[in-house]
């Protein structure tokens, strides 16, 4: 069996052992935090006018997100991905306490707090799947079960 991404999603089939050389444009979840990022980058100048260093760890925890999951898709192995997997989640995670300080300073408004939090909620709901499915993929692979389903 090896792992392979479905509509976003690893899956263990029968074959080739995984490569790791996965292409992360096709994860669904990398699509998303890039977009995600792309928004922050948008509501970003005047953060950066009133607090600079909440518009740097803003935009840093933000892409930090789609570039660990490209980084942890090109590894040699399930666990190498689920440690880079660990680390975007965090990132989402310090994405969302940026996020709630910067609406509590007033540097960002309600609607723009309530539409990066929905969509960095989603990121992080996503990301914790993968990361079970992308652990739970090695035992699979030891078993005799049927593959794992997107």
């Amino acid at each position: 069996m090896y792992l392979v991404a479905v509509n976003g999603w690893w899956s263990a089939h029968r074959g080739v052992p995984y490569s790791g050389m996965h292409p992360y444009r096709s994860l669904s979840v990398w699509r998303k935090s890039h977009e995600l990022t792309l928004r922050v980058y948008a509501v970003i100048e005047p953060i950066r006018r009133k607090h600079p260093s909440l518009a740097h760890q803003l935009v840093r925890a933000a892409h930090s997100i789609p570039a660990n999951l490209a980084e942890g898709s090109g590894r040699g192995s399930g666990a190498q991905f689920a440690q880079f997997l660990q680390i975007a989640l965090g990132s989402a995670r310090e994405l969302d306490y940026f996020l709630r300080l910067a609406t509590d300073l007033g540097v960002l408004t309600a609607h723009e707090h309530a539409t990066l939090e929905a969509r960095t909620d989603e990121v992080t709901r996503m990301l914790v799947v993968l990361r079970r499915r992308v652990i739970a993929a090695p035992r699979a692979l030891t078993s005799s079960r049927t593959p794992l389903k997107p």
